[in-house]
């Protein structure tokens, strides 16, 4: 049996979309060993993997505007517009690219209109369902950038408003200014430093979407607790990741990203995984070194 991101059950993002508790970062469908900078060395086969995220009920597509730049969201919509019912894709505004190299904050309201507007272009798409803060910007107040988001969104051009690589105070200030649905931190089995963040979206019934969910470098640890449990299950430690996460909270939405056809079956089986008590534990203990 094809494995299916709906045995990860669904979550309600916003209080009217409801997807597969196991989604997907499209990030890596670029040139991914280049800096996520150009198109990737087999645009059919991103297009094809795409189409096989959508056949694998994942119904949660993530993207941005600076993964490329552009290039992500122009092979989604290559893909699979029109787009199939049920499917929400998120994106982000709020970092400028020169080139591989290095990630420049914009968070002006100016310059966050205008790539929300290029993003719907893209896209090919009216509303975009969840439109992100990508980062907050030092030189901007992020009250002024969220502000922008709230004023597309009362636009009609996005439905909701989410935030990105954000503290606890952070997210506190941009709520007060406008209704945030959705936190996406660096958060994983081995990097918990958001677990305040994660708390407050759980309490308040925000979804949280951890980006980098696998940290797979630090997930090979050889006679560690993860890599212990995937053996005696006959599973891949990532697998066991993700099924940790899906564990850790109802609010959590992972988006592990990949360009390998392969990797995406392993991740999605994952949904089907019930860790047991006693893994959990272990798990929860497990820091890595």
């Amino acid at each position: 049996m094809s494995p299916s991101a709906a045995a990860a059950g669904t979550i309600t993002v916003g209080g009217d979309l409801t997807v597969n508790r196991l989604g997907f970062g499209a990030m890596r469908i670029t040139n991914g060993d280049g800096g996520v900078w150009g198109e990737p060395p087999d645009p059919d086969g991103a297009r094809a993997l795409l189409r096989r995220v959508v056949g694998l009920d994942v119904n949660f597509i993530d993207t941005a505007d600076s993964y490329g730049p552009d290039v992500s969201e122009l092979l989604i919509a290559e893909a699979l517009h029109p787009y199939p019912k049920g499917l929400v894709i998120a994106t982000k505004g709020g970092y400028l690219r020169d080139g591989p190299g290095p990630w420049r904050p914009d968070g002006r309201p100016a310059h966050l209109r205008e790539a929300c507007e290029g993003s719907l272009r893209r896209l090919r798409l009216e509303r975009i369902d969840i439109y992100q803060l990508h980062t907050p910007d030092p030189a901007v107040p992020i009250e002024a950038s969220v502000g922008a988001l709230g004023e597309l969104r009362a636009e009609g051009k996005i439905r909701h408003v989410g935030v990105s690589n954000v503290d606890a105070g952070q997210l506190a200030r941009a709520r007060a200014v406008v209704s945030v649905v959705s936190v996406q931190n660096r958060y994983s089995l081995t990097e918990r430093r958001g677990d305040d963040v994660l708390d407050v979206c759980h309490r308040d019934g925000l979804a949280f979407i951890p980006w980098y969910p696998l940290a797979r470098g630090a997930l090979a640890q050889e006679e560690s607790p993860l890599a212990r449990i995937a053996a005696r299950r006959g599973v891949t430690p990532a697998q066991i990741a993700l099924a940790w996460l899906l564990r850790r909270s109802p609010v959590m939405l992972p988006i592990p990203g990949t360009s390998s056809p392969d990797h995406l079956e392993e991740n999605v089986a994952a949904a089907e995984i019930e860790l047991a008590d006693d893994e959990l534990a272990a798990l929860d203990e497990f820091r890595a070194s």
